[in-house]
């Protein structure tokens, strides 16, 4: 009985759910000399899988363009499977929005850089992310409120 009140938290698979490459302008798009321009987009998402499993994402859209034309996008999402079980409600939240992400995002920025490598582009290092803060400003705007902007 004991058991069933300990909180419990475990990883029970970190996978490589989704990964694309464009590359619409090649090869073309490769004999220019101008620096591309980078955008980078995140997401985290959580979605319950069974009583107590949860599958938590974390996606990255990487586009490079020169001038309009776009030199290569990737679109990657690497998920994790975890066990939380007899967590407060109050605490599910941040567990699902900064603890789980912050497990599974290395994964995703290595998976990135490898591909982009491998597609014969110099490495592009997604930065290391502040999850509690990207969280809290989810919740704030999800509340309403103004919050800061958080950039890269």
């Amino acid at each position: 009985m004991a058991d069933q009140e300990n909180p419990v938290f475990q990883i029970q698979r970190v996978y490589l759910k989704d990964m694309s490459l464009e590359q619409p302008n090649s090869p073309a798009i490769l004999l220019e000399q101008e620096q591309p321009s980078v955008d980078i987009q995140l997401g985290v998402e959580a979605t319950p899988v069974a009583e107590g499993i949860f599958e938590v994402a974390v996606t990255a859209t990487v586009q490079t363009k020169i001038k309009d034309k776009t030199v290569f996008l990737v679109e990657a999402k690497q998920a994790g499977i975890f066990e939380i079980r007899n967590v407060p409600e109050d605490q599910m939240g941040p567990i699902m929005g900064i603890a789980c992400p912050q497990i599974v995002y290395p994964y995703l920025r290595g998976n990135v850089a490898d591909l982009i490598n491998r597609a014969g582009f110099p490495p592009v290092h997604l930065a290391e992310i502040n999850f509690q803060a990207m969280y809290e400003q989810q919740q704030a705007q999800a509340a309403g409120q103004a919050s800061p902007i958080i950039t890269q």
